[in-house]
């Protein structure tokens, strides 16, 4: 999305001068997703655009700044500034604020005092979504931390790492501006693991919660069940509101 995004904005006259920052709706997307209109409080987004800093830098270690080092970038969202991952001149990664709530929410970008356009975006409790590896496989990995692949693939009976975004509130709840300490469990009853379209029996899951010491990033144990046949879709959240289909988990 991003590529095409920008290639449009090339033959197109932003508004906007001296480098005022550019970017729409539509260049806005779900960070794990890949998807735009998908988005909730202490989740990951993705800004494309136009002047949306005059540096490329990322954030240095686990602590979470709304300023990233040698760089003049600001991102309001519903007037709270959010913590930054990522800026560079046509994409910015974000976490949106865990203390907002479902419902209409205001982007603005600011650098070095230029503000660009205030753009609505819709926030929803949940946003269910794995992070992946590539195109259609999620991303997890063995106790040992090496990452799930077709050529290190799960084992059934084994127990794996998932990582998401937009599991919702947790328990104990997220500390706005601070990287969790402790397990979280997710709060919202109710969640689990589907493989090829089944949910899983809730014992295969003994966490579902945040990742301690990365702010926004949630984690889902998940023992493989006996029974998994190779390489199966695997969708994680409620019924009725999964992550995205046709994402896979290597299971030999």
């Amino acid at each position: 999305m991003g590529i095409a995004f920008l290639l449009a904005l090339a033959f197109q006259s932003p508004p906007g001068s001296n480098g005022q920052p550019y970017y729409t709706e539509a260049s806005i997307a779900n960070t794990a997703a890949s998807i735009a209109n998908y988005y909730a409080p202490n989740s990951f987004v993705t800004i494309y655009g136009l002047n949306l800093s005059d540096s490329t830098t990322a954030l240095s270690g686990n602590g979470l700044q709304t300023i990233l080092p040698g760089s003049h970038v600001t991102v309001l969202i519903n007037n709270l500034l959010a913590d930054l991952w990522y800026v560079s001149a046509t994409q910015i990664n974000l976490l949106v604020p865990s203390e907002l709530t479902a419902g209409p929410a205001t982007v603005q970008i600011e650098v070095n005092g230029f503000a660009g356009p205030p753009v609505g975006i819709m926030l929803t409790a949940l946003a269910p979504a794995m992070f992946q590896a590539d195109a259609t496989t999620a991303l997890a990995a063995h106790l040992n931390g090496q990452v799930v692949s077709a050529a290190s693939p799960a084992q059934p009976g084994e127990l794996v790492v998932l990582y998401a975004s937009g599991l919702g509130p947790t328990v104990p709840p997220a500390i706005p501006n601070q990287a969790p300490q402790t397990a979280a469990f997710v709060a919202t009853p109710g969640f689990g693991v589907w493989l090829n379209g089944s949910q899983v029996d809730s014992s295969a899951v003994p966490y579902a919660g945040v990742t301690p010491g990365y702010a926004g990033l949630y984690q889902i144990n998940l023992f493989i069940p006996a029974n998994t046949p190779p390489n199966p879709q695997i969708q994680i959240g409620w019924a009725g509101q999964l992550s995205p289909a046709q994402v896979f988990l290597p299971v030999e």
